[in-house]
């Protein structure tokens, strides 16, 4: 996947597509996710940063909180406006 035409939402559906149809990378995914992402979308997540795949289950809802640490006004406005997941993707992509 070529990161320079593709958005955040773009690379997490292709990640979220492919798990869904292929339960070996699903199993990837859930385990090592930084090696599914380089096999997936072709580039290395930087080694600080981490990120946590949970599966859905039944009756439970997942909500994730930004940092603790001050937002910028942009990133205020995509947590407000549902984009936590783009909020944790773009802060780990201003080093790839």
């Amino acid at each position: 996947m070529n990161s320079e035409n593709v958005t955040l939402i773009d690379m997490r559906d292709a990640l979220i597509r492919r798990a869904a149809g292929d339960a070996e990378f699903r199993s990837r995914l859930l385990a090592d996710p930084k090696a599914a992402v380089k096999e997936e979308l072709g580039f290395d997540v930087p080694s600080d940063f981490t990120i946590e795949v949970h599966e859905a289950k039944s009756g439970t809802a997942h909500l994730v909180l930004p940092p603790r640490e001050h937002l910028e006004e942009t990133e205020l406005r995509q947590v407000t406006g549902g984009g936590c997941l783009g909020y944790l993707i773009a802060e780990a992509s201003k080093d790839w």
